[in-house]
């Protein structure tokens, strides 16, 4: 017989609670009338980061293609890797941070982002900057999933447009710097720069958002991970994306590439029927039931498409005809600074009557008319500018509205999980662009009525049509500009956001 259990001592933790929990923001912060633009502004720093990475990369692609020895389809995966982990990962981020805190996971999310960034800018051949660049991607997932909810649940009900516009407008800062930036350290500095000028933002956007990020408010309980669910996933983005960027270049043969559109195909169908039966699914398929989810997403990627699409286009054109990297990032700055300054003025100028469906309509349209311009015009800076500024100008009209309908409609709780999806849905279109973009030069005729560009061209006015024809299917609402379109529910409060 043994005698009555004595308490041992407290077992230690392995990790100390203050790496593992969320810290409130100081009072005098959280009590100030504006404390959620701090919130939305310090977000900014992780928008205008991602995008301002993902723009400056293509400037890249010539010197490395030279100093590496590779193609255009082996150097575009400097892009392609991070965009096909960023898509893997942005669900299953952003379920976890519901469940674990989103200001603890957007945080984590920068110093990997970081890190690896300074990783890039040292890595001595193309496989390990492909590496640094996975590892990169996964930091930035983290990031990017909680972006679009810290912003919806931080801005006070009927100012969502508005705040999740300007956190648009920090995306499409990033993209205009992008080029630019990106074009002159290039040409000065070499191309390991373009990796390193992101430690500096990194670190400002750390000490920012541990002092102005609420903590999160509503979580969502989590009993499990759905592992085979982000497997089936990964498998099929990567296969689709590497079987594009197979048919744009690299050596792989015929049945290779056919072999790998069936095994997307096969994982994609595979991974819808796993979320039917998992008992803790990655994706709650309920969510993209709802009309203004599943048009709005569908619209996010076709409209990222159309927004990167270029990125890639206008370097190689450009270039080609004998201009410097630098005139290519200044001319490719139009698209972006369109961007930025629909998403900040379209409130003022629109007439408030105009729901955001009627936005979206609006923008999808004006961007088939500025793609349909380039199909007529000479490509060169003096005709490009103009209509690349216009097509900025379509999609920053449409993309605010766009996530405000598909964020409006998903509950407070599954904020993370409707950041994720939205965001997954943006890293897709973008590696489609890329990806389409190169595989369009690669497969025109040397010689027709259509080069490689024109050709690239004719697959961006076809996303265009299909961002205008989601426009369409999404849902009619009679005060889309003063409603965030977010159903109350009995018993939960009316404000939103979060509490410190």
């Amino acid at each position: 017989m043994t005698g009555p259990r004595t308490a041992g001592p407290p077992r230690r933790r392995l990790v100390p609670k203050a790496l593992t929990s969320e810290r409130p923001r100081p009072e005098r912060i959280r009590d100030l009338p504006g404390a959620w633009w701090l919130a939305v502004a310090t977000v900014c720093f992780g928008a205008f980061m991602g995008q301002l990475d993902a723009s400056i990369v293509t400037l890249t692609y010539g010197s490395l293609r030279t100093e590496f020895g590779a193609q255009l389809a082996a150097v575009e995966w400097v892009s392609l890797a991070y965009l096909i982990t960023l898509v893997a990962l942005l669900v299953p981020a952003g379920r976890l941070a519901d469940a674990h805190g989103r200001k603890l996971f957007y945080l984590y999310g920068f110093v990997v982002f970081t890190v690896a960034s300074a990783a890039c800018g040292l890595a001595p051949s193309l496989g390990a900057l492909i590496g640094c660049r996975i590892l990169q991607a996964a930091g930035a997932a983290m990031m990017q999933a909680n972006s679009v909810a810290l912003v919806a649940t931080s801005a006070p009900r009927g100012r969502m447009r508005t705040a999740l516009g300007v956190q648009a407008a920090a995306q499409a800062l990033g993209l205009a710097l992008g080029p630019t930036v990106g074009g002159a350290l290039v040409s000065t500095l070499g191309w390991r720069w373009v990796f390193g000028v992101n430690v500096p933002v990194g670190l400002v956007a750390l000490v920012a958002g541990h002092y102005l990020l609420p903590r999160t408010r509503s979580r969502q309980h989590v009993t499990g991970f759905d592992w085979t669910g982000l497997a089936l996933l990964a498998l099929a983005t990567t296969s689709g994306l590497l079987g594009v960027s197979a048919a744009s270049g690299l050596p792989v043969p015929g049945w290779g590439i056919g072999g790998l559109f069936v095994l997307c195909a096969v994982s994609a169908w595979a991974f819808v029927e796993r979320q039917r039966r998992a008992a803790t699914p990655l994706l709650d398929l309920k969510l993209l039931r709802l009309r203004a989810v599943s048009s709005g997403l569908l619209g996010a990627l076709s409209g990222y498409l159309v927004l990167f699409g270029p990125l890639v286009l206008v370097p190689v054109v450009l270039t080609g005809n004998g201009h410097s990297d630098l005139t290519a990032g200044a001319v490719l700055t139009a698209l972006p600074a369109g961007f930025a300054a629909a998403a900040t003025t379209a409130d003022r100028l629109l007439p408030l009557t105009l729901t955001d469906r009627t936005r979206c309509m609006l923008g999808a349209a004006v961007c088939t008319v500025a793609l349909v311009a380039l199909l007529v015009v000479p490509l060169t800076p003096v005709g490009l500018a103009p209509l690349l500024a216009l097509l900025g100008v379509g999609l920053g009209t449409f993309t605010p509205a766009n996530n405000t309908l598909i964020m409006g409609a998903i509950p407070a709780a599954s904020s993370g999980t409707g950041g994720g999806l939205v965001n997954m849905t943006r890293g897709l279109g973008t590696a489609l662009g890329v990806a389409l973009v190169a595989l369009a030069l690669h497969a025109a005729p040397a010689h027709g009525p259509l080069d490689g560009a024109r050709w690239a061209l004719v697959v961006l006015i076809a996303a265009s049509a299909l961002t205008l024809a989601a426009a369409w299917l999404g849902p009619r609402t009679k005060d889309g500009a003063r409603h965030d379109h977010r159903p109350v529910r009995r018993g939960t409060p009316h404000r939103r956001g979060s509490s410190s």
